[in-house]
């Protein structure tokens, strides 16, 4: 895998979970993600757009690989996931039409920029 260009995104992140049927409107800029299942509905945006919701987790930061990205590009989250795995840095992966997204904690961030950096990976704050 070639090295990536990744993007931190600068305001913080919360991942919130909702009730089965619940349809938010989330009115932020960066990424947000709402995605349903038959257990409920998560969503991921930026902490002031966040809806109210007792399982509500904020402390997240994004890094966004800088795409587009090929659309049958294979390894781009492994190539990821595996350093942040071996710098024992929890994460959250979401991929889009034509690129990747990692969320990390907060407090791990440092951890996480210098995990993707000692791989040889550009991390740069937008």
């Amino acid at each position: 895998m070639k090295r990536l260009a990744v993007d931190l995104a600068p305001e913080e992140y919360t991942i919130t979970r909702l009730p089965t049927g619940t349809a938010p409107r989330i009115d932020a800029a960066g990424l947000v993600s709402i995605t349903t299942t038959a257990d409920g509905v998560s969503v991921i945006c930026p902490s002031p757009a966040a809806p109210q919701s007792e399982d509500a987790r904020p402390g997240w930061r994004l890094l966004t690989v800088r795409g587009p990205l090929e659309f049958d590009l294979t390894g781009v989250m492994a190539a990821l996931a595996g350093e942040l795995a071996a710098a024992g840095v929890t994460l959250l992966a979401v991929s889009t039409y034509d690129t990747d997204h990692v969320l990390v904690r907060a407090a791990d961030l440092d951890r996480a920029v210098k995990a993707l950096h000692e791989a040889g990976h550009e991390v740069t704050p937008t």
